[in-house]
């Protein structure tokens, strides 16, 4: 068995693509339309593992925009120059928790993304 997406919920498709892909650096690998305003909206990392775009529809849908994991940090973005997407991060708007910390397997912050979901960002220790 192998994971095939994840999703997440946003508010508008485009808005989450903006962010997404420019912020974080993802690739927007699929943008298909399904009518009625539906959208298979699909963003990948570097090695081609996706999260699906799903705008809310329903009530209970909006109210977990941003809030998907319960306030836990739910994404671990691993990068290998934390210090330009740590800033490329903070122009794009997203909101920094606390500095970056050194711990013994990398350096790491957690993050809000343009809804609120807490992220990692992580450049792990290579030796």
């Amino acid at each position: 068995m192998r994971l095939a997406l994840t999703a997440l919920l946003v508010r508008e498709y485009d808005e989450a693509i903006d962010w997404y892909v420019n912020a974080l650096g993802f690739r927007l690998a699929a943008d298909d339309d399904h009518g009625d305003g539906k959208r298979w909206v699909v963003i990948e990392d570097e090695s081609g593992r996706g999260i699906l775009l799903a705008k809310a529809k329903k009530p209970e849908e909006q109210a977990a925009v941003g809030n998907q994991h319960g306030g836990r940090v739910g994404f671990f973005a691993e990068v290998s120059d934390f210090e330009a997407v740590h800033t490329r991060l903070i122009t794009a708007g997203a909101l920094f928790e606390e500095q970056p910390r050194y711990e013994p397997y990398g350096t790491v912050a957690v993050f809000r993304d343009l809804y609120g979901n807490r992220w990692d960002l992580i450049e792990p220790n290579l030796g």
